[in-house]
């Protein structure tokens, strides 16, 4: 059994890209992958849920890891890939969680709520105006 075994990882050592899927350097970044799918599926939540800290600090680990990836032997570019999109997605959450908290964004966004919702409420007004319009020509032939 141990013979087949081996006879069975040395067939699949031999074959490159074999060699590579089945290794730390391609499963690694597959599993990581979770994070900038996450951060991209993020860009389009309120940006009220946003954490600072939390962004910050994991575009740090990005830009860390993106110098790793190219630091390590041989290269590791799906690694490199991985912490690119998850870099440039970080990246995009401060730019929103800095608009929405520091320049203005949180008081626009309240502002245009509080616009459609005088525009609804004159919308409704008129709806009535006219519902009591028509009730009162009913009612008066």
């Amino acid at each position: 059994m141990a013979a087949a075994i081996s006879a069975l990882n040395a067939k699949i050592r031999s074959q490159p890209v074999l060699n590579y899927v089945f290794s730390t350097h391609f499963w690694g970044p597959v599993s990581n992958f979770g994070i900038p799918i996450a951060a991209v599926m993020d860009t389009k939540k309120d940006p009220e849920i946003i954490s600072g800290k939390m962004t910050a600090a994991l575009t740090l680990y990005s830009g860390t890891f993106m110098r790793y990836s190219m630091a390590v032997t041989p290269k590791n570019y799906l690694l490199f890939a991985c912490h690119f999109v998850n870099f440039g997605a970080q990246l995009t959450q401060g730019y929103r969680y800095m608009q929405y908290w520091h320049y203005g964004g949180k008081e626009a966004t309240a502002q245009g709520i509080l616009n459609t919702t005088r525009k609804e409420a004159e919308e409704l007004a008129v709806d009535g105006q006219k519902m009591l319009s028509s009730a009162k020509d009913k009612v008066t032939k």
